[in-house]
């Protein structure tokens, strides 16, 4: 039943490949990502499907024959096809790659929140589809900084294309975000942590295009509070009464339900579309530690709607989870820029076919132990 399935979506973007040989070692690379081993690596890839040394795999991952881009969007399309609702969230992130060395394409010293600090590593940008009925990774971009985009020869030496310019990670969200919109995956909500949410550049842009978010963002962040005012969002929900606070639940997590106190108020200024913004808050039962939000949403949006959105960005952080523990996402052996997005795309076909198996078997009501490997 399991090789089936694979196979069954593999037709879906095997015709993305042009030559035979690069195909069937793609189909031999997608069966050794979702083996039992220990490490996911060239030598033990190589060796679950057969071959002599990891020569044949790791120049798939660089050929020319086929579109990796072209096979992102099939992955995506056979996510939605299986979990696609229209209240579905799209959510934005990042995480790290720890790298030795300097010649794999993006790497440098920068901080990593995989890690929790600094590290040689390379940061990959990625777009989270969620809904009721599953979670899965449907884009992905790698992170160039200025010291790679400003060194071209660099570049070449690492396949990046010259064509490829510097760009922030909220900019690669908005790429992928437009990428998903141009796809017409069914979706209500936009959702992404500080990192993103404090960027007055997206969230005016998805403003712009009348895409409903609620993005984390920090407790210093000003909004408008009146003529020609502004104030931060902790003072504004500082003045928020007691009695106004609301207990509830923004989902189930590996404990069961997460449950905070939550608080809202408007923003004091006309939205584009006739919508309105907010100021959300979380509040922790247990320390009193505040998270603040910034959200853009239809008139009459409830609080417990926000509170669904705001929890769905835990949902990026479980597909990490599941793409990297599951299918070894972080243990690639590449250092071209091609060869990244070959190994990093069909990673995610893997964790996608994993969270839909998963989702099906469930509904049938498979025993545990074959929904707990799918997961």
């Amino acid at each position: 039943m399991w090789d089936g399935g694979l196979e069954e979506l593999f037709f879906r973007f095997s015709h993305r490949f042009t030559r035979v040989e690069p195909r069937r070692r793609a189909l031999a690379y997608l069966r050794g990502l979702l083996a039992p081993l220990e490490r996911r690596n060239g030598w033990t890839l190589a060796e679950q499907a057969g071959h002599v040394s990891p020569d044949g795999l790791q120049g798939m991952l660089g050929s020319a024959a086929w579109d990796r881009d072209a096979v992102r969007d099939d992955v995506r399309d056979y996510v939605v096809e299986a979990i696609g609702e229209p209240g579905g969230v799209l959510v934005a992130d990042e995480t790290g790659f720890v790298k030795k060395g300097r010649r794999s394409a993006g790497v440098q010293r920068q901080y990593s929140g995989t890690a929790g600090k600094t590290e040689n590593c390379q940061i990959g940008t990625f777009l989270c589809y969620a809904t009721g009925r599953g979670r899965a990774l449907i884009d992905r971009e790698l992170y160039l900084p200025r010291s790679w985009t400003d060194d071209r020869d660099r570049c070449r030496d690492a396949a990046v294309p010259d064509e490829v310019e510097f760009a922030t990670k909220p900019e690669q969200a908005r790429t992928m975000i437009e990428r998903a919109v141009a796809a017409g995956v069914p979706f209500g909500w936009f959702t992404a942590d500080e990192a993103y949410g404090q960027n007055p550049g997206l969230r005016r842009w998805l403003e712009e295009q009348d895409i409903a978010y609620v993005m984390a963002t920090r407790c210093d962040d000003e909004v408008p509070a009146g003529l020609r005012t502004t104030t931060r969002v902790d003072a504004l929900i500082a003045r928020v009464r007691p009695g106004a606070w609301r207990r509830m639940s923004c989902g189930d997590g590996a404990h069961g339900p997460r449950v905070y106190d939550w608080a809202s108020v408007a923003i004091r200024r006309s939205f584009p579309h006739g919508r309105r913004g907010w100021v959300l808050a979380r509040r922790s039962l247990s320390t009193g530690e505040i998270a603040y939000y910034v959200c853009f949403a239809a008139r009459g949006t409830r609080l417990r709607e926000l509170v669904r959105v705001a929890g769905a960005r835990w949902a990026v952080e479980e597909s990490f989870q599941t793409a990297k523990n599951e299918v070894g996402l972080d243990q690639y052996q590449v250092r071209r820029y091609d060869a990244w997005y070959a190994h990093i795309t069909l990673a995610m076909a893997a964790a996608a076919f994993l969270v839909i198996t998963r989702a099906a078997e469930a509904v049938k009501g498979a025993p545990s132990q074959v929904v707990a490997r799918a997961a």
